[in-house]
């Protein structure tokens, strides 16, 4: 490649828009709210499809038949015609993917400020698409072009001619009919003809075919288009909603469906792929011009590679060696190294063959960047919606552009143990099970790969970069909204509530909540607030509740019901203070959807990080955050493992400094201002920083210091503690009646009561209270604090505090 073209190739770009139709999601914040809970959207065939009993075989060896039945389908889309100039006439003979196409674009195009309200230059707007193939209509057209050799079957049966005619006749009207439409409707290049003629979009339009890279290899000439100067907005991506039986024959002969009917990506019991259906549309335009325009940017576009395999075994075998190509080619044109990707968004099929070539390749390349460690998640989308085929690289795309986003590392589902190649400890790799908040390295911006590859050995591997615009952006979700109601009476207030009886569709109901925080006043006498949720049968069954407690209790000051309804009357009553704990209520993922869905939290996190490691002394330790949020663990000694990392001393309290102090943030931006601040044995230290007595840089310092200082200073033993639930009085009756060497740490409660010491008095004491049957409970520390045995870190503790302001 020429110093001219490796510039072009590299060329920054934006993605500014996103669009998508997928398994139970028709928009990209359903499709992310399913992504990040780890929502599994495979089910049955639908009757709109075929029917299972008349071609389900258990035996993969049957003919004509599939030993499959589940996959990710489309949900029913309200698809009015006239709005994109289409005759109602013409839908017959229009097959589904040019159709949704024009859905999934304009969602797109709208997404990206591209819609019916701005004046741009529709001829610098290129359309390149990745379809596979021929497109379904072509099927059920094929299939009435059979009448000559079924009426030779019928007459060899001895049918007579007249009856024959009448069954040609009925099995040809049980399929779409030819009309002049029909070619146009049929073919794959009109997907993205269709969307540029009908949103007018002047510049290129193609559509690619790389099998199940097809998307990635749009994404690719679309970024050359864009590099080159061709055009100046991209609309591109894949579509794909051919899942009829023709297709699930196809995979079961080769074979590669799952006989157990799970995607089971990267672990070691995958026995095959479920087939998918979706649309992922992306918007993107060169990097600089989005900034000069002002566009949201969902993730930047460092660099594409791609490669073929060359010759091989097999041309639908997968290749490692081909895949480390377009591998190592996305690195050098992103001009990023391999060590500071933390996400990869794998192809990830589920199937034996594929997954471990694609684990080795990616293992390979890595190792060649940094010889030890495991620091990147790697994960599938198809573990939730199945092989969406041409649009399997678009919603690997869109998934991980919306992970940056919104600074998540999202789930891969359906792993109970990873392949041998990604066993913890041994791989960079780790494949991540559960949603986690993506913390910032001081070092390098958040990175992301994301693979595809097709029959034929087309690879491409393409490599995100967060943009500095996303680190503001709290992720409210689309599956609740709150409603603020304020009135100057009950009666009032019952009327307000009225206008929430009668049935909205979701985006109206999300329109007149957002209206309805805007009205609300604080001051009102009489306040309801409501939490709802997209089933409109809990959200009418919470209303119908609230006005039947309205009714009964009008004088009531305060009530609250546990479907989601806040309600307050008169002036508010005292003055808000916080307290907060202290050491043994930290536990692994404390806080983790706060941290995953607030900025403010992930960034006391990488500041506390910061503090961390530079006092440890050791910048390749582990992260603070790594051990509150740590990789999954498959086995319960690994997760064990993980609790009783955070349990350390000098862990556990600068993670629960973290997190207190992330939390009282997300409070202040809700405009919550306490007016006293307390805490709990550690506690007092996040209590003097929200009071403003030192920074949040020294409320992560001391913490450290402190929790170091108490393991470091117990003289061998650490002791432990014990939590008891009774009257102090018949505890201290009890440590004197055994003279037991136990000190009381805490007085909790009236009834409940910490003693703290050696671990042998401890047990002593465990079995004087059986003898009394009295309750109890070992508590998760790692010393036996406020007892003499870390009496002896005061001192330098005390001379590291006199050192602050």
């Amino acid at each position: 490649m020429s110093l001219q073209s490796e510039s072009a190739a590299s060329t920054p770009l934006a993605i500014i828009g996103i669009g998508c139709l997928f398994p139970r999601a028709q928009g990209a914040q359903a499709f992310w709210l399913n992504i990040k809970n780890g929502v599994d959207c495979i089910g049955p065939v639908p009757p709109s499809h075929w029917n299972p009993d008349d071609y389900l075989d258990a035996d993969p060896k049957s003919p004509d038949r599939t030993y499959a039945a589940r996959g990710g389908f489309l949900e029913p889309v309200d698809f009015r015609p006239l709005d994109f100039g289409i005759a109602p006439n013409d839908l017959e003979a229009t097959d589904t993917s040019q159709l949704l196409g024009l859905v999934a674009a304009r969602q797109a195009l709208n997404d990206a400020g591209y819609g019916p309200d701005r004046d741009f230059d529709r001829n610098r707007v290129s359309v390149i698409i990745g379809v596979t193939g021929t497109l379904e209509l072509v099927i059920p057209l094929g299939a009435r072009l059979g009448h000559p050799r079924w009426k030779k079957a019928l007459k060899k049966a001895g049918v007579p001619d007249a009856q024959a005619q009448q069954v040609v006749d009925d099995i040809a009207d049980s399929y779409v009919g030819w009309q002049e439409n029909s070619f146009p409707g049929l073919l794959g290049n009109v997907v993205a003809g269709r969307i540029a003629n009908r949103l007018d979009l002047g510049g290129t339009n193609c559509v690619v075919d790389a099998a199940c890279a097809s998307s990635l290899s749009a994404l690719h000439l679309a970024g050359l288009e864009l590099a080159s100067g061709r055009c100046d907005v991209a609309v591109t991506g894949g579509v794909d909603t051919f899942n009829d039986i023709f297709m699930f024959m196809c995979f079961s002969k080769t074979p590669a469906l799952s006989p157990t009917g799970d995607a089971r990506p990267f672990d070691a019991a995958g026995d095959g792929t479920i087939l998918g259906e979706g649309l992922g549309i992306v918007v993107i335009k060169r990097l600089a011009d989005a900034e000069r325009d002002g566009d949201r940017v969902y993730a930047v576009i460092r660099g594409l590679g791609s490669s073929s395999d060359g010759k091989g075994n097999a041309i639908y075998a997968p290749s490692s060696a081909g895949q480390m190509k377009a591998l190592r080619n996305a690195y050098r044109l992103a001009d990023v190294a391999p060590e500071t990707i933390e996400l990869i968004e794998a192809h990830g099929t589920g199937t034996r063959v594929g997954d471990a070539a694609e684990a080795s390749a990616l293992r390979d390349v890595y190792r060649e960047a940094q010889p030890a460690g495991t620091w990147c998640a790697i994960g599938s989308i198809k573990s939730q919606i199945g092989h969406t085929k041409a649009a399997a690289g678009a919603a690997g795309l869109i998934k991980a552009a919306l992970a940056l986003h919104h600074q998540v590392l999202p789930p891969t589902i359906k792993v109970s143990e990873p392949l041998e190649q990604l066993k913890s400890g041994q791989s960079p790799f780790y494949v991540n099970t559960e949603r986690r908040p993506w913390v910032a390295s001081p070092n390098h911006p958040r990175r992301a790969g994301v693979s595809a590859f097709g029959f034929g050995g087309s690879n491409f591997h393409c490599v995100l970069e967060e943009h500095p615009s996303n680190r503001s952006v709290i992720d409210w979700g689309d599956d609740v909204e709150i409603v603020a109601l304020s009135a100057a009476n009950p009666a009032d207030l019952g009327r307000e509530l009225d206008r929430w009886q009668e049935s909205k569709t979701w985006p109206i109901l999300q329109r007149e909540a957002a209206a309805s925080r805007v009205q609300f006043s604080s001051k009102a006498a009489h306040r309801l607030i409501l939490v709802v949720s997209r089933d409109a049968q809990n959200s009418a069954k919470l209303i119908e509740a609230c006005r039947a407690k309205l009714k009964a209790e009008p004088q009531a000051r305060f009530w609250r019901l546990p479907e989601g309804a806040y309600y307050g009357a008169g002036p508010v009553s005292g003055r808000l203070a916080v307290l907060f704990p202290g050491q043994g209520s930290q536990y692994v993922g404390m806080l983790r959807d706060l941290a995953c869905q607030f900025p403010a939290m992930r960034d006391i996190l990488a500041e506390a990080n910061r503090v961390f490691q530079r006092l440890t002394g050791d910048d390749k330790a582990d992260r603070l955050s790594d051990r509150i949020y740590p990789i999954p663990g498959f086995r319960a000694e690994e997760r064990e493992e993980k609790e009783r990392s955070l349990r350390a001393t000098e862990v556990a309290q600068p993670a629960i400094g973290a997190v207190s102090l992330g939390a009282l943030k997300i409070l202040e931006g809700f405009g919550v201002k306490p007016e006293a601040f307390a805490g709990h044995s550690y506690g007092e230290l996040p209590a003097l920083c929200a009071a403003g007595c030192f920074d949040d840089e020294a409320l992560h310092t001391m913490s450290r210091l402190r929790g170091h200082l108490m393991a470091s200073y117990h003289g061998g033993d650490a002791g432990c503690m014990l939590a008891v639930h009774a009257p102090l009085l018949s505890i201290e009756a009890m440590l004197r009646e055994e003279s037991l060497e136990l000190v009381v740490a805490n007085r909790n409660a009236p009834t409940q009561t910490v003693l703290s010491g050696r671990g042998s008095e401890i047990d002593r004491a465990v079995t004087c209270l059986n003898r009394r049957q009295l309750r109890h409970t070992r508590l998760p520390v790692a010393a036996a604090f406020h007892s003499p045995l870390v009496a002896s870190a005061k001192g330098p503790f005390r001379e590291a505090l006199g050192e602050l302001e």
